[in-house]
């Protein structure tokens, strides 16, 4: 390569970096992500193939693409392309307030910081911001952080706040599905955390989510009595709605229990099975008290495997068992899950489930929201909620992000140019 050619690539890159489009003379595109193992759930792509971008957009796919035609080339081999992971479950409407839990207070984080380190570029609040509070979130957040953030609105209009989620007085179908409509960025409905017994909250979430035509993720309380989940997944929520929290123990601490997915003799429940083959969608929402290797790994073994792969990310997990989008992947690997089905699962799968089909894939037009890692083998360690160890032999690490072709995380410098 010459002098010249090195100063236009060193000057392209400065400018992907900065998120300015580079041109140059002969070349098409901007960026060609070359040699890496291409996994795309919706294109039925599993192999070796280059990803070039041009103007924040996946330009071409295919083998062998020249290097010439591109400012930048990424030598991806021995690692896996992906499109950007997209973390169904998460909470990041963070903020000052004291004593408002995940609705603009501590316990919440600010995204950028936790979500392209691991992989992340598509991240969903679910319920920090109910439809009172949405539009601070959407200033203080949504408008000001790089990563792409969408949202499920609580039904309490007061938002993820602890205690007023309490209130059914604050829960309005009719106020949430505005939220929906007078906002591209939500995406759904939320109810959490709802202690009693009582179906009340549950049909006026489901009643928001028809209004608004969007699917509705429920986050079981800590009842007394056990709510009967039978009635739950056919009589009240439809297909396409969300239980998150699969794996998660069905006693909560000493307040109260929650039907989980085992039964007295460790099998799946049947009306679990039943309601994911007619399109229930079960997420992992790992968080820091929701993932038990006691309930996951008898229920994996069983084939119930989730639909989709999130963190439950806030300042309660992030330390922890969880960690970060990365490592929960990490977790089914080890569990069994085919590498291409866990890819799937916070890439496709999601998009789907929050009707953005323009997300999760990397065809020829679509943003080009990219990750790129390795699949370590060793020795590791995985953790849950409760402290228990599992051995593990593979471990994803993550390489390198870009959110709509720009270079956002570069953990050993694959996408930056040698001096």
């Amino acid at each position: 390569m010459t002098f010249y050619q090195r100063l236009i690539r060193t000057f392209a890159t400065v400018a992907l970096i900065c998120g300015v489009t580079a041109s140059a003379n002969a070349q098409s595109w901007d960026l060609l992500i070359k040699d890496g193992h291409l996994i795309d759930a919706r294109n039925g792509i599993d192999e070796v193939m280059d990803v070039a971008i041009a103007d924040g957009k996946v330009a071409r796919v295919g083998s062998n693409l020249s290097e010439e035609d591109a400012v930048q080339v990424v030598d991806a081999s021995g690692m896996v392309v992906s499109p950007g992971f997209i973390d169904l479950h998460a909470h990041y409407f963070w903020g000052t307030e004291p004593n408002r839990y995940l609705s603009n207070s501590y316990s919440a984080l600010p995204p950028d910081g936790f979500t392209f380190r691991s992989g992340v570029t598509t991240a969903v609040d679910v319920g920090g911001a109910g439809w009172r509070n949405f539009d601070q979130f959407k200033r203080q957040v949504i408008d000001r952080s790089q990563t792409r953030i969408l949202s499920f609105v609580n039904i309490v209009g007061d938002g993820m706040s602890g205690e007023p989620e309490q209130d059914i007085d604050d829960m309005n179908p009719r106020m949430a599905a505005r939220a929906v409509q007078n906002n591209e960025e939500v995406v759904g409905i939320k109810v959490a955390h709802f202690r009693g017994y009582n179906w009340e909250p549950y049909q006026r979430a489901a009643r928001a989510g028809v209004l608004a035509d969007v699917p509705v993720m429920i986050d079981l309380g800590s009842q007394q009595k056990v709510l009967p989940l039978d009635h739950m997944f056919f009589e009240v929520f439809r297909p396409g709605d969300i239980l998150t929290h699969t794996y998660g123990s069905p006693v909560i601490g000493t307040v109260g229990f929650k039907e989980g997915a085992l039964d007295e003799n460790g099998q799946v429940r049947e009306h679990w099975i039943r309601a994911q083959e007619n399109g229930f969608i079960f997420d992992v929402g790992h968080g820091g008290g929701s993932f038990f290797y006691e309930i996951a790994k008898p229920a994996t073994e069983q084939g119930f495997w989730p639909n989709t792969i999130s963190t439950d990310i806030h300042t309660g997990s992030m330390n922890g068992g969880m960690k970060g989008q990365d490592n929960v992947i990490s977790k089914f690997l080890n569990l069994g899950m085919p590498l291409a089905d866990a890819i799937a699962a916070t890439t496709w799968e999601p998009a789907k489930v929050i009707s953005r089909e323009d997300l999760g894939h990397l065809s020829e037009g679509a943003e080009a929201d990219i990750t790129i890692f390795t699949v370590r083998e060793g020795e590791f360690g995985f953790i849950d909620v409760r402290g228990n160890v599992e051995p593990g032999d593979r471990k994803l690490e993550i390489e390198a992000t870009f959110r709509a072709g720009r270079m956002v995380y570069d953990l050993n410098g694959i996408a930056s140019v040698p001096q």
